[in-house]
């Protein structure tokens, strides 16, 4: 069994995919995982709507619409399962409306990796259209719901040759907490 941390530094989006794709049921099982994500006061301020078939042709119009198009966008159809992230936002006087986005997020990133690591193509898109009324209107979304993207989820087409990923230099990112300065005086 691989670890996670194993299983993160594996991770690669794949932004191609091929046709074949997980089941409504496999995908119930890494979704019930992803939504272990730390979740102040147990909101789940997310939801996820899954995108197959002709779902996706609709997506396509309301994209075109959204960007003034008349042709269909053909981004929807590269790949057979798209699933989208919505926040859901709960009232509530301790966790502000950033944090339950943040929550969102999260839950779409840990999917993310156990696609990954289940075998599955996966990489999240986004755009201006994700706020625009067609495409909200096309997912029926509710007055407190945004759509932050999707996953695009496909089988991972075989590699003619070994993907190099640059590695993430830590020391760039993580530092002590300032000291305070001394006052002169």
């Amino acid at each position: 069994m691989t670890s996670a941390l194993d299983a993160v530094l594996a991770r690669k989006s794949s932004s191609k995919v091929t046709y074949a794709a997980p089941t409504h049921e496999e995908l119930l099982t890494l979704v019930a995982a992803a939504g272990r994500v730390a979740d102040h006061s147990s909101l789940r301020p997310w939801r996820l709507i899954e995108l197959r078939g002709d779902d996706r042709v609709r997506l396509a119009q309301a994209i075109a619409k959204a960007e003034g198009d008349k042709k269909p966008s053909s981004k929807p159809l590269r790949a057979p399962l798209l699933i989208a992230v919505v926040a859901s936002f709960r009232k509530s006087s301790k966790v502000p409306r950033w944090e339950q986005e943040a929550v969102a997020s999260g839950v779409a990133h840990m999917l993310s990796l156990l696609l990954d690591e289940a075998g599955w193509g996966v990489f999240w898109r986004t755009g201006s259209y994700t706020r625009s009324k067609a495409v909200a209107k096309a997912h029926g979304l509710e007055k407190n719901e945004v759509l932050l993207g999707w996953l695009y989820v496909g089988g991972k087409p075989p590699r003619s040759r070994p993907e190099r990923r640059r590695a993430v230099d830590a020391r760039h990112h993580v530092s002590p907490m300032p000291r305070p300065k001394r006052s002169k005086g």
